[in-house]
C-alpha cells in the first residue's frame, strides 16, 4: 500500500501540471470558438509558461518571493495529500493555507492594485471555503470516513447520496478558478479593471510559478469532482472523467456568457447556493442515516 501511495503521489507531481496546462489550453480554444475567433493553439499555455520562466524577474521585496514559493509548495502538498489517499479534511485546510500564502504575497508589495486584488481574493475565499468544508463533512456522513483511500474503495458512488454537494461544489468552482462572473481578484482574460489585480506586481519566473501552482490546483479540483463518482469498480473512473469534462465545459460556457458581478452579490449568491444545495443535502443525510 505504501508503494502504491508513493507512485500515486509521484504521478500527481509529474502529471498534474501537464493536465492543468492542457485544461487551460482547452479553455482558451473553447473560449475562442465561442467568441468566433481562431484562438491560440492547444499548447499555448506551455509556451507562455516557458517564456515566463526565462524572463527577467522584477522582485519588489524578498518576502514576496518567499510567499510565492510557499503558495506553490502548499498547493503541491495539498494535491499530493489528496491523490495519496489522505484525510479530506486536512486537504481542505491545506488548500486554505495555500490561498493565504498567495494573498500575503500580494499584500507584501504594498501596491494599490495588488492590495485590492488581495482583498477581493479574501472575499472569494469566504464564498467557497464553507462549501469545501461542508464537502468534507458530507463525504464523512455519507461514506463514513474522511480518508480518500476509504472513499474510493466503496461499492456505491458518493454522488448518489451527495447530489446537492456536487451542484454546490460545481458552482463554487467558478469562484475558485476565478472565472467570470466571479473573476474579481484577478483574471486570465483581458477584461480585468484592476490591471491584473492580485498578481499585478508579480512578474517573470515568479509569475510562472504562480501559473504552475494554478495548474496543480485545477487538477486537484478535477480530482475532487472524480471523488463523487469513483468506487472500487475501475469503470467508475471513466464516469469521473466524463463528469469533469461536462462541468469544465459548463464553467467555460458561463465564463464566456456572463458579465462580472459585484462582490456582495457574489457573496450572497454563493452562500445561498451552499445553503440550499449542500446544506439541504447534509440535513437530509442526517435525517435518513
Amino acid at each position: 500500500m505504501t508503494l502504491e501511495i508513493v507512485i500515486r503521489v509521484a504521478l500527481y507531481i509529474v502529471l498534474a501540471p501537464i493536465i492543468g496546462g492542457l485544461l487551460e489550453g482547452v479553455d482558451r480554444v473553447i473560449s475562442a470558438r465561442m467568441q468566433g475567433r481562431q484562438g491560440p493553439p492547444l499548447l499555448q499555455p506551455f509556451y507562455d509558461l516557458n517564456k515566463l520562466l526565462h524572463k527577467q524577474t522584477i522582485v519588489v521585496n524578498s518576502i514576496q518571493v518567499l510567499f510565492i514559493m510557499a503558495y506553490l509548495i502548499f498547493t503541491v502538498f495539498t494535491g499530493a495529500l489528496f491523490f495519496g489517499g489522505g484525510d479530506l479534511l486536512l486537504v481542505v485546510f491545506s488548500l486554505s493555507m495555500s490561498e493565504v500564502m498567495l494573498v500575503l504575497s500580494a499584500y507584501s508589495v504594498n501596491g494599490p492594485y495588488s492590495a485590492m486584488g488581495a482583498q477581493r481574493e479574501l472575499l472569494q475565499m469566504m464564498c467557497y471555503e464553507p462549501m469545501l468544508l461542508l464537502l468534507a463533512i458530507g463525504f464523512y456522513v455519507a461514506q463514513g470516513s474522511f480518508m480518500v483511500n476509504d472513499l474510493i474503495s466503496l461499492d456505491r458512488p458518493a454522488v448518489i447520496a451527495l447530489p446537492g454537494m456536487l451542484i454546490g461544489f460545481a458552482f463554487i468552482l467558478i469562484i475558485k478558478l476565478r472565472k467570470s462572473p466571479f473573476d474579481l481578484s484577478t483574471s486570465h482574460h483581458a477584461h480585468q479593471e484592476m490591471v491584473k489585480g492580485l498578481t499585478t506586481d508579480i512578474s517573470g519566473r515568479d509569475m510562472g510559478l504562480v501559473e504552475l501552482a494554478e495548474w496543480y490546483d485545477t487538477t486537484l479540483m478535477m480530482g475532487l469532482i472524480c471523488l463523487f463518482f469513483v468506487t472500487a469498480d475501475p469503470i467508475s473512473y471513466l464516469f469521473g472523467v466524463i463528469a469533469c469534462a461536462v462541468i469544465f465545459f459548463l464553467i467555460t460556457l458561463i465564463d464566456n456568457t456572463h458579465p462580472r458581478v459585484k462582490a456582495m452579490r457574489m457573496l450572497g449568491l454563493s452562500w445561498i447556493v451552499v445553503l440550499v444545495c449542500a446544506g439541504t443535502n447534509l440535513l437530509i443525510l442526517n435525517l435518513v442515516l
